[in-house]
Formats: structure tokens, C-alpha cells, sequence
């Protein structure tokens, strides 16, 4: 794993006072999930986890561990299942609870919930595991402990590409100015299946997602092509296609499944 750091200001000292800012900020931009619920069938995170999700039955109660702006909770409810939206940015939840009070949100730490053991049949988070500097295996192992046996989990996390391994090895020293925090990690897709192993799941499937961000990405960072170019947005749309995602994926998706155990506990 490869660690990432930004600069921080005096109000984001702390994990909690970080995803405060932040999901205020997005949501005050936004004004909440409204137009993105469509979208949600579109996503790479959807398409991959759409077929397992089949497999459940309607009323499958479903985790959404960091849920934001709560769109995919709203959108999975629209499917049939129970969802929950868990977050640590308790302006977040409290905003969804006003606007959505027949919905299920909470406010929380996905390393230790209130939830009580095997009481959901899937768990999804979409880049959430990798901000802990202490590394996933708290929220790893309270996923464990809170999806029923045979419970699917879907996880994502930044991926540590080819490109960003060359540019690792190569990078000059840069002067840093401000105080640095602790941001994310990055994860090879061996690296995120050996946690989810260590952790007690089964690992299904390991993907790279996002190769359009990656390229996007790859153009601003390495040739300085500004994101909001046409230039450089049309320039990521015809370069994904044919480059492999694990050298310019921006994340990485794993399918997992809690092992199904007898009544000795022992896995069958």
C-alpha cells in the first residue's frame, strides 16, 4: 500500500472535522443527491455488483458504509432492497433524515458500528477504507462482524496503478508548504484481496474501474492538460478504451463474500 498526503487546514486535524468539511461542502454545491440517482445504473461500481445483487431477495437489507449524499441508498431502495446510509459527517445524515424521513440513515463510524451482529445481507463501500492511517482491517473486520453468513461485501479503493508506480519511483523531492495530513491509501489489486483475505472474506473478483479518470488524470498530472479541457476529456473518452486498466485505472473494486460456517463455527 502507498500512502497519499495533502495539505491540511487548522478545521480538518482529524477524520471526523475532514469528512465534515468535505461532505458539507459537496453537499451545499449540490444541494443533495437528486440528479445523481439516475446516474447510478450507469456507474462501473453498479454494473459489476448488479449481477450478485440479483441474487438476493427483494427486501435484502444492504449497507452503504460512507454513503455521502445518499443517492445510492436511494436508488437500491428504488430496486426493492432495505438500505442504510452510514456516514461520519453527521450534517450529512441529519440533512438526508430532514429530506428523506422514510429512508434509513445514520450517523457513524464504519470501524464500529451500532449495528448488531449478521444483520445485513450485503455491505457496499466506494472509496471509504483507504482514509484510516491505521490501515482497512478495523473496517474490514466490522464488516465481518455485521453481514450475516454468506453476506456479499463490495469494497473500492484508489488503486496504485503502473503509472502511478513509475511516477513513485522516479518523483524528485518536492518543497512542501502548509501542514501535511494523512489523505488515503493506494492499493494493487493483489494488495486489496490479500486485506479482505486476511480479514476472514472470500474473495470473489478483484477489478480496475475508472480508466477514464485514470487517463484524465494521467493528462493533467503528467502533460498539465487543465480537467475541464474538451481537449483533455475527449482525449480520456478515446484513450481508455485500449489501455489496460491496470496501468491507468483510478480505482479497484473487490467482490467478497463472508465464508457461510456451521454450527461448530467451523467454514463448510
Amino acid at each position: 500500500m502507498r500512502k497519499d498526503y495533502m495539505v491540511a487546514t487548522d478545521s480538518e486535524t482529524d477524520e471526523t472535522g475532514f469528512v465534515e468539511a468535505h461532505w458539507t461542502k459537496v453537499w451545499e454545491q449540490e444541494g443533495g443527491p437528486q440528479g445523481r440517482i439516475d446516474r447510478i445504473s450507469r456507474q462501473n461500481e453498479y454494473r459489476l455488483m448488479a449481477p450478485h445483487l440479483k441474487t438476493l431477495p427483494q427486501g435484502s437489507r444492504i449497507l452503504d458504509g460512507g454513503c455521502g449524499l445518499g443517492d445510492w441508498v436511494m436508488a437500491l431502495n428504488r430496486d426493492g432492497f432495505s438500505t442504510v446510509g452510514l456516514d461520519l459527517s453527521r450534517k450529512t445524515v441529519a440533512q438526508l433524515q430532514s429530506r428523506f424521513p422514510e429512508t434509513e440513515f445514520a450517523a457513524g463510524d464504519i470501524r464500529a458500528t451500532d449495528f448488531a451482529d449478521e444483520s445485513f445481507d450485503a455491505y457496499f463501500s466506494w472509496g471509504v477504507f483507504e482514509h484510516f492511517e491505521n490501515g482497512p482491517q478495523d473496517c474490514i473486520r466490522e464488516a465481518r462482524r455485521i453481514l450475516k453468513p454468506g453476506g456479499l461485501l463490495f469494497v473500492s479503493v484508489p488503486m496504485d496503478n503502473f503509472r502511478h508506480a513509475i511516477r513513485g519511483t522516479f518523483a524528485r523531492p518536492q518543497p512542501i508548504s502548509g501542514t501535511l495530513r494523512f489523505y488515503q491509501y493506494r492499493f494493487t489489486r493483489a494488495e486489496l484481496a490479500q486485506e479482505l483475505s486476511l480479514g476472514g472474506f472470500d474473495v470473489t473478483a478483484v477489478h480496475p474501474i475508472h480508466k477514464r479518470q485514470g487517463v484524465l488524470r494521467h493528462l493533467h498530472h503528467e502533460f498539465g492538460l487543465p480537467y475541464s479541457w474538451l481537449l483533455t476529456r475527449g482525449l480520456a473518452a478515446v484513450l481508455a478504451p485500449f489501455i489496460p486498466g491496470t496501468c491507468i485505472a483510478h480505482m479497484v473494486l473487490a467482490i467478497a463474500r463472508k465464508p457461510v460456517t456451521t454450527s461448530a463455527g467451523v467454514p463448510a
